[in-house]
């Protein structure tokens, strides 16, 4: 390049100096910069017509330009400095020259000048309009015959460095009429590599533009691209690279891509791949292989090209040579790019079943209008049963699944979802019914009538709060309970207590020690005490007082094993050697193991499925059982106090199920207890997902290998289970219980396919089942297939939980994080277009993880994450009424409605008795601000129950905070507003097939009855004018980790979008963010960082929305609870259990 201006400087030296010049050459500048300025000042003057001989003048300066630009890294910098008008005039001359020697010049300085400094210099080229300039000068020069091949190859080489930062350099081309002549080029000059490879680059960078690629394919480029690259070769291997990147870019375009399988390339690009695949046994062609694969992977995006990757054995060949990459790491991105070619090529079937709607019906009172559920109604017979066979491709969303970690981190609203319209961010308070009809809900509130005249009330003041100083045990969310007095730790009646635990009597042994009655001696010497020491607390507006702040901020996410109550009992279950069934006999009464005999469930159809106590290790049986009369101890120590299995009988047979279940599930009978330890958040080893994704594709390949045997089916109740010793037992019909079928694929693996919500065909996550016949030393390998999510936390550490029966026998009653080699991702099943409600066919997910049991022929348990029952809630609520005190703590249990199914939606109230009788104390009563709080709208997140359980026994405790709440506030509670979802095992809906926290808006009382009175209850307080100061749903979130908030501000909504806030004249008070605060400031789980404020359109129909909107609550909000653990503060990195 510097013989350019080399030779223009001779010839410039070797003429006579004309004494009538008007340029006056000075003495040389010292300064390296003052040269460059005068240089460029000089182009100036000679751009500007005002001196002779200008294109002498013109070859001369840029030549020395051009020289200090290849010298001096300095110049190169002041040419595209801030304020320097170096590349205006460097374009001006390009603009205006004729001289082809200046124009090589030029070219040449330019490309120094962004080849060093990278996008940036690249991006003051494009914004000083050198595209246009550049493009208009090719085709100038195109028209030369023949072109001048040096004045092309650099033309294009700069094109082809500032093509990628001009989005609308295709555009620019085509109306330019500059498109063509790069593709003619290469036509015309196949043997001359130099000239080419850049005009190659540049149309990689046309064919941006789908427009362009199309416009390109009808003049053959395909084709001629075809010509360029072939079997291995070492030489010219940048010109094979180049022409490989370009036919990518070409063949994303459907047109061209039609024309190549048409042509048979396909054939041709595995032909090659395979031979650049065997002859680069040293890998230095990495990238020429990988760009055999980038043209493979576009040109399957559309089914013509899926098809003939099949028809040339595709699956067979890339499957074969990935296997052979994977001993080399450096090969991970060919296995990668493979794999996602054949997980897009893998033929797309329908899930096998005879219908993707639920397996259980329920004939609704009324059928919607519109929406899902009439879609549904509305469906022609079978349609569901179609593959889609549009050119459905998620690529950018397969790309990203293999090896990922960014989808754990927040995802920022989209624009698009936000709401913009200001009218509508502003609340209004509308009743929306008439006040006539609201006072039906008056019966809800006797608190605000009550006068306490005939109670014998009496104060007690609270014992010292003594904060936990034990923090080795696991996380545990909810919080009751963990704060106990010394003096006041006790089990249940009949448990046998630890040797260090003091005898205490028999009052003491029916009650808890946070929820425990205080003995009648204890009454009248608090009674007489507190007759000198009363306490005149007055009604609170504020979000929390100084003191609760302080309560709260002793409070902790931990719970300590000292401070558990134990309970142990000699439970025994004989074994007999010619039934199936094992009877349950205890020898000790308690309330948290029921007396285990066959009387339990005499007069009723509720069983417990049958023990698989034999075939133990051999350890165990010598201990446990020497014949088949004796003996098992059953021992269940620490279970939750409000626990008890005879009462959760009582509640499950009045429980109403679809599918009228009979059996209940051993977790939920015995309870469970935390494990003793933190759970650690799992480390996903790296490839994981390519190994799982690898043996789906051996199915196809290797297709004598699967076995394909229905081993549980809910849509076959003839299938009978397996006898085979070596074959799993499956079952899920138990409240909550969630699986549809069973296929044994491989001799220990199994696909698992999760049962629909009830009036719908989708919605698949929530899973919860029994599994028995189990060897140990087995890895046995789950595949549940038909998830929908397009992301799960099973990709960033969380692991399935189990419960195990023998471990539970063994006094370990624990729901255990278990499982290896877990993932989740896009699998080849599929549902129509049609059935997902006229969105494209949506594919499902898999979960997969392997398991290794500890016991031989146990019987396991595996959730999606802690259960929690609609008959646990009702026996947990009665527990608590039956042990508060009803002298200190005032409790009310309601029955809000009836849901669709027949079961009661509960509504508790929690607050402190008055005082006294008093006027002044029955005010103080009535006047305290309301709480309202709800829980479990969405069957599938459990966690929100145990979240609402804790803070249930919390408020119930005889904490100093939890007092001071109760005496500044009366509490409206929910505790779950989906009963029948909950008791269906559906992961998201009412019986109604419908998202009950998307019906807030308006509410059907036949369809959404809960929805509808949980609104009715708000809009009578906003009635009478008692607001609730605080509003809160709570939910669980499956795809982020923490808890956190949302919650609703107009301000932080308009700073989202394009609208000014301060324009909108608004004024908002910033009490919506406190509770997230104090939170965030107290509980080491909570994270500020993830709270959102903002209001979407898609989430316009829910409480948390609604409630702000419609009814007032300033303070209305979602609580997110994670599936998974912490990520920040000191439970980093660990699982939050539920205890």
């Amino acid at each position: 390049m510097s013989v350019c201006w080399l030779t223009a400087d001779r010839s410039f030296r070797g003429r006579k100096k004309d004494p009538g010049r008007t340029i006056q050459m000075g003495e040389a500048s010292n300064s390296q910069s003052s040269r460059t300025m005068s240089l460029l000042s000089q182009l100036e003057k000679i751009n500007l017509g005002s001196v002779l001989g200008e294109a002498d003048n013109a070859r001369y300066v840029t030549s020395k330009i051009l020289h200090l630009v290849q010298s001096q890294e300095k110049t190169r910098k002041e040419m595209t400095s801030k304020g320097s008008t170096g590349i205006e005039v460097i374009l001006s001359t390009l603009e205006n020259t004729k001289d082809p020697q200046t124009m090589l010049n030029i070219l040449n300085i330019l490309i120094e000048v962004i080849s060093v400094g990278g996008g940036r210099k690249a991006n003051i080229l494009v914004a000083k309009g050198g595209t246009q300039i550049l493009l208009q000068l090719l085709l100038t020069a195109s028209k030369d015959s023949p072109p001048n091949e040096e004045l092309m190859v650099l033309l294009h080489t700069l094109l082809a460095k500032i093509g990628p930062k001009d989005k609308k350099i295709g555009m620019k081309a085509r109306i330019n009429g500059a498109l063509n002549i790069s593709l003619n080029l290469v036509k015309q000059n196949l043997q001359n590599h130099r000239l080419i490879l850049p005009c190659l680059q540049v149309l990689r960078v046309y064919s941006t533009s789908s427009v362009n690629a199309v416009s390109l394919g009808k003049n053959g480029v395909v084709e001629l691209m075809f010509k360029i690259i072939g079997p291995f070769s070492k030489k010219n291997t940048s010109l094979m690279k180049v022409a490989l990147d370009t036919l990518a870019a070409l063949l994303k375009s459907k047109t061209n891509a039609r024309r190549a399988v048409d042509r048979g390339y396909v054939q041709v690009l595995l032909t090659i791949y395979v031979d650049w695949h065997r002859h680069d046994s040293r890998h230095r062609y990495m990238l020429i292989r990988k760009g055999v694969l980038q043209c493979i992977k576009s040109v399957t995006n559309i089914k013509l090209g899926r098809k003939a990757f099949i028809d040339a054995n595709g699956m067979k060949i890339l499957y074969n040579t990935s296997q052979e990459c994977l001993a080399v790491r450096t090969l991970d991105p060919l296995v990668n790019t493979s794999s996602l070619i054949m997980r897009k090529c893998f033929p797309k079937n329908r899930l096998p079943l005879p219908t993707i709607k639920s397996a259980f019906h329920f004939q609704l009172p009324v059928i919607p209008a519109s929406g899902p559920v009439a879609q549904l109604y509305n469906l022609p017979p079978d349609v569901d049963d179609v593959v889609d066979e549009s050119d459905d491709n998620d690529d950018a969303e397969t790309e990203s699944e293999i090896e990922t970690e960014n989808d754990d981190k927040d995802q920022h609203f989209k624009n698009d979802d936000i709401e913009t319209d200001i009218n509508k961010l502003k609340p209004r308070q509308e009743l929306g019914r008439p006040l006539e009809e609201l006072k039906m809900y008056e019966r809800f509130f006797p608190e605000l009538s009550e006068n306490f005249q005939e109670c014998d009330l009496v104060s007690k003041e609270p014992k010292p709060f003594i904060p936990d100083a034990n923090l080795s045990g696991p996380i545990v969310v909810p919080t009751a309970g963990e704060e106990y007095s010394a003096e006041t730790k006790q089990s249940t009646k009949g448990v046998a207590l630890k040797e260090s635990n003091p005898v205490l009597t028999e009052e003491y042994n029916r009650r808890p020690a946070f929820l425990e009655l205080p003995k009648k001696d204890s009454v009248k010497d608090s009674s007489l005490h507190q007759q000198n020491d009363q306490r005149n607390l007055s009604p609170s507006c504020q979000c929390l007082n100084q003191e609760i702040v302080k309560g709260l901020d002793r409070m902790s996410l931990q719970s300590s094993a000292k401070n558990d109550q134990y309970y142990s009992t000699a439970c025994v279950i004989t074994k007999e050697s010619k039934t199936s069934l094992t009877t349950l006999a205890c020898s000790n009464p308690c309330e948290h193991v029921s007396p285990c005999g066959s009387s339990l469930f005499e007069g009723s159809s509720v069983h417990l499925g049958k023990f698989c106590c034999t075939g133990v290790d051999s350890e165990e049986e010598d201990s446990r059982s020497s014949s088949s009369g004796e003996q098992v101890m059953l021992e269940v120590s620490d279970v939750s106090p409000v626990h008890d299995c005879d009462l959760y009988i009582e509640m499950v047979k009045t429980t109403k199920s679809i599918p009228e279940y009979s059996e209940v599930a051993y977790p939920d009978y015995f309870g469970h207890i935390p494990p003793p330890f933190k759970e650690p958040i799992l480390e996903r080893l790296y490839g994981v997902q390519r190994t799982k994704i690898s043996q789906d594709i051996e199915r196809l390949i290797h297709q004598n290998d699967i076995i394909d045997r229905v081993v549980y089916d809910l849509d076959n109740l003839s299938c009978l289970v397996p006898e085979e010793a070596d074959v799993l037992k499956f079952n899920s019909k138990f409240e909550s219980g969630n699986l549809r079928k069973v296929i044994q694929i491989r001799k220990n693996e199994y696909d698992l396919i999760l049962n629909s919500d009830i009036n719908s065909n989708h919605y698949h996550q929530w899973f919860y089942f029994e599994v028995s016949g189990m060897k140990t030393g087995i890895g046995y390998r789950f595949n549940i297939i038909n998830c929908e999510k397009s992301n799960s936390q099973f990709n960033y550490g969380m692991q399935p939980l189990m419960y195990s029966v023998q471990e539970a026998l063994n006094s370990r009653p624990c729901w255990t994080r278990v499982g290896t080699d877990i993932c989740y991702y896009k699998n080849h099943f599929s549902r129509s277009s049609i059935a997902a409600g006229g969105q494209k066919g949506k594919s499902y997910y898999t979960i997969t993880f392997t398991v290794t049991f500890q016991h031989k022929d146990d019987v396991c348990y595996f959730a999606y994450h802690y259960p929690y029952t609609y008959s646990t809630l009702k026996m947990h609520l009665q527990k608590l009424e039956s042990m508060h005190n009803p002298q200190q703590i005032y409790f009310r249990q309601d029955v809000l409605c009836e849901t669709l199914a027949g079961n009661s939606c509960p509504l508790v109230t929690i607050t402190a008795m008055p005082e006294s009788n008093y006027y002044e104390h029955i005010c103080q009563f009535r006047n305290r601000p309301y709480v309202f709080l709800s829980a479990r709208v969405h069957p599938g997140e459990t966690n929100a129950s145990w979240v609402m359980k804790g803070t249930l026994e919390y408020l119930m405790s005889n904490n100093p905070s939890a007092q001071c709440l109760r005496e500044s506030y009366i509490f409206k509670i929910i505790p779950m507003l989906n009963p029948d979802g909950v008791i269906n095992g559906n992961h998201r809906c009412s019986l109604s097939g419908e998202d009950l926290n998307r019906q807030w808006q308006n509410p059907n009382p036949d369809l959404h009855p809960t929805i509808y009175h949980a609104k009715g209850l708000l809009q009578y307080l906003a009635a009478i004018k008692r607001l609730p100061l605080v509003y809160c749903d709570y939910h669980g979130h499956s795809r982020k980790k923490n808890v956190f908030m949302y919650g609703c501000s107009i301000k932080e909504t308009m700073w989202h979008t394009n609208v000014n806030a301060a324009a909108c004249d608004l004024m908002e008070d910033p009490c919506y963010r406190v509770l997230p605060k104090i939170l965030s400031q107290t509980a080491p789980a909570f994270c500020m960082g993830s709270c959102s404020f903002v209001v979407e359109k898609s989430k316009e129909s829910t409480a948390r929305v609604v409630v702000w909107r419609e009814i007032g609550v300033q303070r209305s909000y979602t609580m997110e609870s994670t599936l998974c653990g912490c990520d920040q503060g000191k439970y980093k990195p660990h699982y939050v259990c539920s205890g």
